[in-house]
């Protein structure tokens, strides 16, 4: 029987650390804001808007033509990098 608690707790802790330590996608939250790191491939992390209060996953761009057609190619915060963001 405690053998078996062990190896659930231990599967469970393994679970949630791979769960905390995937990237988020595009559109989910993230932390801190010009974070490439915390975000899947291709996107950043930034605010949505100019006046989003909360960072999310932003696909990252180089023109506006990469973006959806409510949104445009814009600079994110403290970096060189371009990411779709609403207009």
């Amino acid at each position: 029987m405690l053998k078996n608690s062990l190896v659930a707790l231990a599967l469970a802790s393994f679970t949630t650390v791979l769960l905390a330590c995937s990237a988020a996608e595009v559109g989910e939250p993230c932390e801190t804001e010009g974070a490439a790191d915390e975000c899947v491939d291709d996107a950043i992390c930034g605010k949505p808007s100019d006046t989003a209060t909360e960072p999310q996953c932003l696909k990252v761009c180089t023109q506006d033509t990469d973006c959806a057609a409510s949104e445009s190619c814009n600079g994110v915060t403290g970096t060189s990098t371009k990411a779709c963001r609403l207009k």
